[in-house]
């Protein structure tokens, strides 16, 4: 059955057509294309709220990603069944909202949004970094390889918009600070999206697929931290209720203190996954569609419709993260991991620059720190193009795993560790 929800405008390809296959629609590749990529993979190893490979419990980028594309999946379901606006041949596409959560995480760097800051820091000279960005790098210019040449996954126009929480270019956020933006050579993908109408509802706002994927993730993670801050014993009945009695004005609200003593009684009980179940459930549940008119219904569907959550959800949403940021992220422990993990990236970002992005000097004389075929994409590059150069680079260490970031950096400044025979 033709589902009528989307356009030909909505499945047109990102710069290359791909072929069509008869047992599966554009959003389906786009979602099996994501599941086959390094890039997916290498979530496994990078860091959601503890360092990944502390111990099998806790959760990586990948099983967060798997946790959002469920969530997202059920969302979809309840607008389903319960929207007037929906019907069989016109609604929102499951495999498209779960393909956004499956890739909305793979291009964030190692350790965390520790990492994160940490590369925007050292990009500042060369255009920033932003994990988003990166995603949309990696799914439209850079995930697969072939010759010798890196190319993306000629993606759809609904799945790059699926992606896209911010749309603001480096050149145009506001400074200091700038925190969510896309890189200013990614202007051609934004006109792109949009359908070149620059100041439309689609540069303004998100498409209601990345609506979900954003409520799915806010939920996966506030809920997803806090069962792993509970279970690391970080998050404990006494330091909660401590919590509770420095933040008052917080839980002034009646919603966010039914919703503290629920936690504090699952906790007594030691029922805190059952606990954690049903709210992914009622977060869920507390979703609804509006529908509304832009400039764009004449070519697609994707902006007619928001995301309604119930206000109390938003607000137990925040209350967890607030929890988890001060239980959990501003520890002692995790801020010496964090520490450590910025100390990491900075030497290996400031080791490469010194050999890649002097003016003065040659490829020649430079030494070859980086693994073959990224080395020579970096010297392929004139060496007065050093924001290219730059890019290259962070590509290269954002795409890194904890352990790899953490094991480059000990062959390269360890003199007791490494052999020539050992694997890049």
């Amino acid at each position: 059955m033709t589902n009528e929800f989307y356009t030909a405008f909505d499945t047109d390809v990102w710069e290359e057509k791909r072929s069509a296959t008869p047992d599966r629609t554009p959003f389906q590749q786009d979602r099996d294309r994501i599941i086959h990529t390094y890039a997916f993979r290498r979530l496994q190893g990078k860091t959601q709220v503890f360092k990944s490979g502390e111990y099998d419990f806790y959760r990586t980028r990948l099983t967060h990603s798997l946790e959002v594309a469920q969530i997202g999946r059920g969302v979809c379901n309840r607008l389903q069944s319960l929207s007037p606006l929906r019907s069989r041949d016109f609604h929102i596409d499951e495999d498209l909202v779960e393909a956004s959560c499956l890739a909305h995480d793979i291009g964030h760097p190692p350790f965390g949004h520790a990492g994160e800051t940490s590369l925007n820091r050292l990009m500042r000279p060369y255009g920033g970094f932003e994990g988003n960005a990166q995603t949309l790098r990696l799914v439209a210019e850079t995930i697969f390889s072939s010759d010798g040449k890196r190319r993306g996954m000629k993606p759809t126009r609904a799945f790059l918009d699926s992606i896209l929480k911010y749309k603001t270019l480096w050149d145009e956020s506001p400074t200091p600070p700038r925190r969510h933006f896309l890189f200013s050579d990614q202007a051609p993908l934004i006109n792109f999206v949009t359908g070149d109408k620059p100041h439309s509802a689609a540069r303004r706002n998100l498409s209601i697929e990345c609506q979900i994927m954003d409520w799915a993730d806010d939920t996966a993670y506030c809920l997803g931290d806090l069962m792993d801050g509970v279970a690391s014993r970080f998050i404990n009945i006494q330091n909660l209720e401590q919590w509770a009695g420095l933040n008052e004005t917080l839980l002034a609200d009646g919603d966010n203190s039914r919703a503290l003593e629920c936690v504090l009684s699952n906790l007594k009980q030691q029922s805190m996954s059952r606990h954690i179940a049903l709210l992914i459930g009622e977060f869920i549940h507390a979703t609804a569609l509006s529908e509304e008119t832009t400039e764009m219904d004449g070519v697609t569907n994707r902006y007619r419709f928001r995301l309604q959550i119930d206000n109390c959800y938003k607000q137990q949403c925040a209350l967890f993260k607030a929890i988890v940021k001060d239980l959990v992220f501003k520890t002692s422990q995790v801020q010496q991991l964090e520490l450590k993990g910025n100390m990491i990236l900075g030497r290996l970002f400031n080791c490469y620059r010194k050999q890649y992005l002097k003016q003065s000097g040659s490829d020649k004389e430079a030494l070859h720190l980086l693994p073959a075929d990224t080395h020579a994409l970096v010297v392929s590059v004139p060496r007065k193009e050093t924001n290219h150069r730059a890019r290259l680079i962070c590509d290269h260490i954002a795409g890194m795993t904890d352990d790899f970031a953490s094991r480059t950096y000990r062959r390269m400044f360890e003199a007791g560790f490494g052999s020539i025979v050992d694997l890049v």
